[in-house]
């Protein structure tokens, strides 16, 4: 059976069958739909669940300029399986002034993913939504913007994406998701306004146009971190290893270490996509650093 492949230049997922290595299939796996509701001051949000991912410890992705065998030391001494890192596929839902903004929209119903039921149990029709806000255009956070039969997922929403992001994407294609997006893409720059208390945040390196969403009501703020960092072991642990889904490995390892400590600086709530369902919690520092609190507001 063949593997299922991310590549991390490209905007989608090439998906293949999944693949059994040491009794783990590596690859998108279909989860339960989760809705998990909370408040960031007077804003109501809701943690989706949408897939797991289960990537294989080949020094390919995590630990790339590190080795399979460093990863893997990390790995055990976190009580962690060493031979892959598995991560989780969250969006994030945003109420504010009347709109209903969702944030990235998981690896879409082909690859296994559950967004759209996870939103009706949280009692939301895909009609709904009037924004969807990308943090990037990697498989994983675009792949839910069509449905099963290829037509708009959120068929009333304007897609907000950064305006160097979105021109990325339409080099890289898929041309069949570009085509059927363009006509509700609207650019921004990093440091907008999107809506009351939603900000656009460049973090730098990942994609060209990457971005994260700031949430911010009252004294409380929320950082949606995008893929900032995927592992809440590897990523937090060690900052500074390359990662392979990056297109600028030296960019993503400054803005990753040094947005990781502002957030340990600062106590800022963070929301990760990548991090265990429903990826909301603290980052904190552990001297050199950084380790994963779960926890709500």
């Amino acid at each position: 059976m063949r593997r299922v492949l991310v590549l991390p230049a490209l905007i989608g997922l090439v998906l293949c069958a999944t693949a059994a290595h040491s009794e783990a299939a590596f690859g998108p796996a279909a989860v339960a739909a989760s809705s998990h509701d909370f408040r960031v001051g007077a804003l109501k949000l809701t943690a989706l669940h949408d897939a797991q991912y289960v990537i294989p410890n080949d020094a390919k992705t995590f630990g790339v300029d590190a080795g399979a065998a460093a990863v893997a030391e990390l790995l055990r001494s976190k009580g962690a399986p060493t031979d892959r890192i598995t991560v989780s596929v969250n969006a994030l839902l945003v109420r504010s002034g009347g709109r209903v903004l969702l944030l990235d929209t998981g690896l879409g119903p082909k690859a296994h993913g559950v967004l759209i039921a996870s939103l009706k149990e949280a009692g939301v029709k895909p009609t709904a939504v009037t924004d969807v806000l990308i943090t990037h255009s990697h498989g994983d956070h675009v792949g839910g913007l069509l449905d099963e039969s290829g037509h708009l997922a959120f068929p009333k929403a304007t897609i907000r994406m950064a305006s160097k992001e979105w021109a990325w994407m339409k080099s890289q294609g898929p041309a069949d998701l570009v085509k059927a997006v363009s006509a509700h893409v609207r650019t921004f720059e990093p440091g907008a306004r999107l809506a009351p208390g939603v900000t656009a945040i460049a973090l730098d390196g990942h994609t060209p146009g990457h971005v994260g969403y700031e949430i911010a009501s009252g004294k409380q703020r929320l950082l949606d971190i995008g893929d900032l960092s995927h592992s809440s072991i590897v990523s937090l642990a060690k900052p500074g290893w390359t990662m392979g889904f990056d297109t600028d490995a030296a960019v993503s390892k400054k803005t990753r270490q040094d947005k990781l400590a502002t957030l340990a600086k600062d106590q800022e709530w963070v929301f990760a996509p990548h991090f265990p369902y429903p990826g909301v919690g603290h980052v904190v520092a552990d001297g050199d650093a950084f380790i994963w609190k779960a926890e709500l507001p």
